[in-house]
């Protein structure tokens, strides 16, 4: 029986986009969050003091932590369930019951421990809540239909939601710029929440259309303990990915100053422009490498390839034109982040080498050992851009950059043992 593009095959699955399609896909979408993103902070830079750009950055980042948390690897789970040719419906069904609860639970609990612990900075507002509490879920919500959409093969389709939510967020903070001077964060927080919900929904969409799946959430241990399994190995590696750069922002608004946090997290977030391309490689790679292992030397070779050649683009584009980028969010932004930026974006070599190896170790089931590597090599970032977070953003990025580079130089050594001893067993 033949297959039409884009509909489903006698077995209610989706024509497969090759790989590199896929990432490409994945790439392209993550560049229009990115650069609506931008858009979105510089335009949020002109509606409101730095100081409330600081606590919306914090907020932002905070609500990406709890999205990393609660998402316990459900999307990972699903990106391993689902290779391995169990039925898409039953284990959406399970993965998001799971962090819906586990978002709501997280985002509350996180609230009320910033009232606690810092209740100067914190926001108390009805408005705030409510925004970040949906936030939290319905991010959560977007990374486990990102990875479902990609062991369908089918990770291209993110360019339309990313490029929707962007766009609606930076129409949202646009108009409170026009209309309303000296916004608050609990403004600019929901501005960009909406966006956040747009992408989810639109997700859902598309699941629907290609397999024709309609959420019907379910907590069923029988359902939900296996994909608990798969999915907190995973979840518990890619915190230690992701950790170093979600937890800088409000640890600088809370330790050092909200004028820090705001000042650090534009170069970051540009940084990450060139960082995406060897992360979202990484997910096509270890979903390749589940659903076909004899391949996974090749695999590994083509996406670091394709990960460096990209990512190195977009850093050579960053370093270049960092002040002008910058500029556009005011002077203030060029001078104390300038350098920030480029050194931040001279870490995409190394960042993809970790990538990589992470991927190669998903695939290969060796948790124990990334997880520790990860755990180190998170908390040094950390400790050392902290340490130097008195001396300014661009002191800040150069150690960090010094830090990562050490450590993918060690993980790329035990890349090329791990990828040996796989040629071997496959020969």
């Amino acid at each position: 029986m033949s297959i039409v593009k884009g509909k489903p095959d006698v077995d209610g699955m989706p024509v497969r986009h090759s790989p590199l399609q896929s990432s490409f896909g994945l790439i392209l979408a993550k560049g229009a969050q990115t650069g609506s993103g931008f858009a979105f902070w510089v335009v949020a830079a002109h509606a409101a003091t730095d100081r409330e750009v600081g606590l919306t950055t914090a907020a932002v980042s905070a609500v990406l932590i709890c999205a990393q948390l609660a998402v316990l690897g459900a999307g990972s789970a699903v990106i391993v369930s689902v290779g391995r040719g169990e039925p898409p419906a039953r284990v959406l069904d399970a993965a998001i019951a799971i962090v819906a609860v586990a978002s709501t639970v997280l985002a509350l609990g996180y609230l009320l421990l910033e009232l606690v612990v810092a209740p100067v900075t914190a926001s108390v507002s009805v408005l705030f809540w409510l925004m970040f509490i949906f936030a939290a879920v319905t991010g959560t919500l977007g990374t486990v239909l990102d990875q479902a959409l990609v062991a369908l093969g089918r990770g291209a389709t993110a360019t339309l939601r990313y490029t929707l939510g962007g766009l609606v967020s930076l129409a949202a903070v646009s108009l409170v710029a026009w209309q309303w001077h000296g916004a608050s964060a609990d403004v600019l927080l929901a501005c960009w929440t909406i966006g956040n919900a747009l992408t989810c929904m639109v997700g859902l969409v598309q699941l629907r259309r290609l397999v024709g799946y309609r959420p019907r959430p379910s907590l069923h241990p029988a359902r939900g303990r296996p994909l608990l399994a798969v999915g907190i190995p995973n979840q518990l590696l890619t915190l230690t990915e992701r950790a170093p750069g979600l937890l800088l922002p409000p640890l600088l608004a809370h330790m050092v100053a909200p004028e820090a946090a705001a000042y650090w997290y534009p170069a970051w977030m540009m940084a990450w422009a060139a960082y995406t391309a060897p992360m979202l490689m990484g997910i096509v790679q270890f979903s390749e490498g589940v659903r076909e292992p004899g391949r996974l030397v090749a695999t590994t070779w083509s996406t670091l390839r394709w990960s460096l050649a990209i990512g190195g683009l977009a850093a050579v584009v960053l370093i270049i034109f960092a002040r002008p980028l910058l500029h556009l969010l005011g002077h203030r932004y060029a001078e104390a982040s300038t350098g920030a930026l480029r050194w931040l974006a001279a870490g995409v070599i190394a960042y993809a080498v970790l990538q990589a190896y992470n991927a190669v170790c998903r695939a290969r089931g060796r948790y124990a050992e990334a997880i520790t590597v990860g755990v180190v090599l998170a908390v040094a970032l950390c400790t050392a851009a902290l340490s130097a977070a008195e001396r300014g953003a661009s002191d800040m990025a150069l150690t960090w950059l010094v830090v990562l580079s050490t450590g993918a130089l060690a993980v790329g050594i035990r890349l090329l043992a791990i990828l040996r001893r796989v040629k071997k067993e496959m020969t």
